[in-house]
C-alpha cells in the first residue's frame, strides 16, 4: 500500500482498533513499507500520544473505549472544541468535564493567557502541558479508564472549593423529556455539580447525540446556557433549545 503518512496513520489507527495491538512486521506487510518506516510512524504516533511502543510492535495508549471514541469523528470533535475554545478568555476560570471533545478545548487555547482550568478530564492533561499560560487544577477521585477521567464522592466534594465563570460539559446524549443526560448516575451527578459551580453552562456535543438519551439525567434544556455543537441538528431540537433561551453556536 505504500502511501503517505497521513493514510499509513488512519491504517495503524484502525488496525489498533481491531486488534488491540499491532507488529512491525504485520504492519511493514500491511503497509507496503520497511519495517524502519513501520518503526518511524510508530514512533511518530507515539508522540502524538494515540498509542505505546512495545518490543516489536505497538499498543494503544488508552482504553479501548476512550481509543475508540477519539477515532470517531475526530474531526467533528475538532471543529466543536475549537468553538468551544473561542467563548473562554484570557484571564476566563473554567471547569472542563471528563470527554474526548471537551478534553481538545484545551489544545485550542494557545495565544490566551491567565487562564485556570478546574477538571476530572485526565486526557485534557495531553494538551493543557504544552500552553505554560493554563493552570490546571485535578480533581481527586477514583480513575475510570474507560472515561479517562476522576469520578466518585471525592470529586463530587473537591468541586465545592470553586466557583468559576463558565462550565463546559460533555453529555451521552439528549432528548425533548430528558434534556442533558449521561451514560451512569455517578457521571451525570458530578457534571450537574459542575455546572453548579459556574455563571455560565456551556454543553459540548455533536448533533448524533440528540434523540439518544443516556440512562440518567443532568440538567433540563433550561439548565444549559450555550450548547456548542454542529451543522446537523435536528430541528425539533433546535426549536426546543431555543424555546429554553438556550443559544446554539454551529461550528
Amino acid at each position: 500500500m505504500s502511501a503517505n503518512f497521513a493514510e499509513r496513520r488512519a491504517v495503524i489507527l484502525e488496525m489498533l482498533a481491531e486488534d488491540s495491538s499491532v507488529s512491525v512486521s504485520d504492519l511493514a506487510k500491511r503497509l507496503g513499507v520497511t519495517p524502519v518506516t513501520a518503526r518511524a510512524d510508530l514512533a511518530a504516533l507515539e508522540e502524538e500520544g494515540v498509542l505505546v511502543r512495545t518490543h516489536g510492535g505497538a499498543l494503544p495508549a488508552f482504553h479501548p473505549k476512550i481509543f475508540e471514541r477519539t477515532r470517531q469523528g475526530k474531526e467533528n470533535k475538532t471543529t466543536i472544541a475549537k468553538a468551544a475554545s473561542a467563548e473562554i478568555q484570557s484571564g476566563d476560570t473554567v471547569i472542563i468535564s471528563a470527554g474526548t471533545t471537551t478534553a481538545l478545548i484545551a489544545k485550542y487555547l494557545l495565544g490566551k493567557r491567565d487562564i485556570h482550568i478546574v477538571t476530572n478530564n485526565t486526557l485534557l492533561l495531553t494538551y493543557a502541558r504544552m500552553n505554560p499560560q493554563l493552570s490546571v487544577t485535578l480533581v481527586g477521585g477514583e480513575f475510570r479508564p474507560s472515561e479517562e477521567g476522576l469520578v466518585g464522592p471525592m470529586a463530587l466534594q473537591a468541586l465545592d472549593q470553586f466557583h468559576v465563570s463558565k462550565a463546559f460539559i460533555g453529555i451521552d446524549g439528549a432528548s425533548v423529556k430528558q434534556g442533558f443526560t449521561a451514560n451512569s448516575v455517578e457521571s451525570a451527578d458530578l457534571v450537574r455539580k459542575m455546572a453548579e459551580q459556574a455563571d455560565q453552562v456551556f454543553a459540548i456535543s455533536d448533533s448524533s447525540k440528540f434523540g439518544k438519551p443516556g440512562f440518567a439525567r443532568i440538567l433540563p434544556f433550561e439548565g444549559v446556557d450555550v450548547l456548542v455543537t454542529d451543522n446537523e441538528l435536528q430541528p425539533e431540537f433546535e426549536v426546543k433549545l431555543t424555546e429554553a433561551d438556550v443559544r446554539i453556536v454551529k461550528a
